[in-house]
């Protein structure tokens, strides 16, 4: 039987007393604990660890407004190349590294608790597993970062003020924390840490950063990428090896999609690793306000990566009718296009006397490209209360998963069709969408990676659309070095609104709507493109904190 790990959101949160920036990583939360009489038992951990599990980061459906999948009335100020070095980042000070001082602390100390030695460790890899996602974000933002792994003192602060390590060295160690965590943590089976951070969860993870650092690595020519897209792979397929997850679907392919991401309870789902769950009255969130309030708008350059049906390219089908008219647009494409976008016929409001909110036209110009994402949206009105949302939100999917070991497997060379059925045809499964078969791939002539194998131009094409707003495009964009598509003046274009279609709104509704020649919406009025900086596949550090450390120096590049 299928079990997953459902995360129970009834967090214990431990207070952290404000402190001195010198001694931020030096701190006990004296007003949770007392130090002398805590950790002394499996409860003491469990609960000391209880914590962190805010910091795992959920998938909402509308996340990727630093992409070139979202555009959105606010411009996004790095991709417009107008953010500048700030004096203070969040990511950076005290609140930015104090999850890791934590979970330093935990290490030093958890082996006071007087239990057995193999559930010691369960605790133990989780707070590894932890220390893992927390430098990889700051690798991820910063690239070269103090690598600090021990509990400091009033002797030891002084490494507080030496310099960053290099990224690969810092992502070995991260490679080390998250072996000893698949290597150390629960079986996934175990019902006593069910919703906690068990192997498949760690391996769910190792797999998602170690694709991650394998790929950066070979395409900014840093090298060693063998040994973490290896890493990738095999934690993937560990994951898939376990049999106790699967592609979610009911037999309707029409709807499956859509319907996986509007569930009030994901425990049983086949296809969740791990999810947060949220609780009437205990524990909700404003996930389906907010897109409400301001709903997700896709681009011209994401909806254009939709294949048709039958697997082929649109520039190459003989099904594509062209996009006068997103009902012209929808015909005969991937069946996840209707579930992802908001066309003819889609319910807004599931509204008192059954009188509902239909989408007829697009919602211009409350969606400023007229391409509405709806995954995670939900029609139910109980859902749009401010902060009392209850649906449930995936943390690890498993669809993810099979998509990193084809990109890894791909990467490696090793992507034969047994490969792809296993992933990428499984996936399509839950759609009716016509599985992908190597042999009759074509190259389409609007590639976005005409430089790389065919095989793996596809399975990244997958992974956008199925992934799409789960908030994973930019950090893709990034270890792909593929920064540059941002300037495609697509990714800040919508539709095409033409006069026919403008005459049909309600006057004045449309009538400052801006077109470009080809009658496509204008998202931005004083803009027709973005422009990427290769600097931007880094943030700049704090001037302040170069200021209080001038070992850190030299500021990244170009900044």
């Amino acid at each position: 039987m299928t079990r997953n790990h459902i995360l129970y959101i009834c967090t214990l949160v431990l207070l952290l007393a404000a402190c001195k920036k010198e001694d931020f990583l030096d701190r006990f939360p004296q007003d949770a604990i007392s130090e002398p009489t805590f950790f002394k038992n499996e409860n003491d951990l469990k609960l000391y660890l209880n914590q962190f599990y805010d910091a795992l980061p959920v998938q909402q459906g509308n996340s990727e407004a630093n992409s070139d999948n979202f555009a959105q009335s606010s411009r996004n100020t790095f991709l417009a190349g107008e953010y500048v070095v700030p004096a203070t980042d969040d990511n950076w000070n005290y609140a930015g590294w104090s999850d890791i001082r934590d979970i330093n602390y935990f290490l030093q100390r958890y082996g006071r608790a007087q239990m057995d030695g193999t559930v010691k460790n369960y605790y133990a890899a989780e707070a590894r597993a932890f220390r893992a996602l927390f430098y990889w974000n700051k690798v991820k933002r910063f690239g070269a970062v103090p690598w600090l792994s021990q509990d400091l003192t009033d002797t030891s602060s002084a490494i507080l003020y030496g310099p960053r390590q290099p990224h690969k060295q810092v992502m070995d160690s991260v490679l080390a924390d998250l072996n000893f965590a698949t290597a150390n943590a629960a079986e996934g089976d175990n019902q006593q840490f069910r919703g906690r951070i068990t192997k498949d969860v760690a391996n769910a993870l190792k797999a998602r950063i170690c694709l991650w650092e394998g790929t950066f690595r070979k395409y900014h020519a840093l090298g060693d990428e063998t040994i973490y897209l290896r890493a990738a792979a095999d934690a993937a397929e560990a994951v898939m090896n376990t049999g106790r997850y699967g592609i979610w679907k009911t037999g309707n392919p029409l709807k499956d999609y859509y319907n996986l991401f509007i569930q009030e309870e994901l425990r049983g789902n086949p296809e969740a690793i791990l999810a947060r769950r949220y609780i009437k009255d205990i524990s909700m969130h404003n996930l389906t306000r907010q897109i409400s309030d301001i709903w997700p708008a896709l681009t011209k350059d994401f909806v254009r990566s939709f294949l048709d049906k039958n697997g082929t390219p649109t520039a190459l089908s003989a099904l594509y009718q062209g996009d006068e008219t997103l009902d012209d647009e929808m015909v005969d494409r991937d069946p996840r296009f209707r579930q992802i976008i908001a066309t003819r016929g889609f319910v807004v409001t599931n509204n008192p006397g059954g009188v509902n909110d239909v989408v007829t036209l697009p919602r211009i110009p409350g969606v400023v490209t007229g391409y509405a994402a709806v995954k995670n949206y939900s029609p139910d009105l109980a859902q749009w209360n401010a902060n009392q949302s209850t649906l449930d939100l995936f943390i690890f999917r498993y669809a993810e998963t099979l998509l990193i070991f084809a990109e890894a497997k791909a990467e490696l060379g090793e992507a034969g069709q047994a490969v792809i059925d296993r992933t990428v045809n499984e996936i399509r499964s839950r759609v009716g969408m016509a599985p992908m078969v190597i042999a009759s791939l074509v190259r389409d002539p609007q590639s976005k990676f005409p430089g790389i194998p065919l095989l793996l131009d596809e399975i990244r094409r997958e992974r956008r659309i199925e992934l799409v707003g789960d908030g994973f495009r930019f950090d893709d964009l990034l270890r792909w070095k593929a920064g540059p598509l941002i300037n495609n003046p697509e990714t800040i274009l919508g539709m095409k609104l033409t006069p026919a279609l403008r005459a049909q709104y309600p006057a004045n509704q449309v009538s400052n709507v801006i077109v470009d020649g080809n009658f496509y919406i204008r998202v931005y009025n004083n803009i027709t493109s973005r422009t990427w900086n290769d600097r931007m596949y880094l943030y700049p550090l704090p001037t302040n904190e170069l200021t209080l450390n001038p070992a850190l120096l030299p500021q990244n590049p170009n900044w």
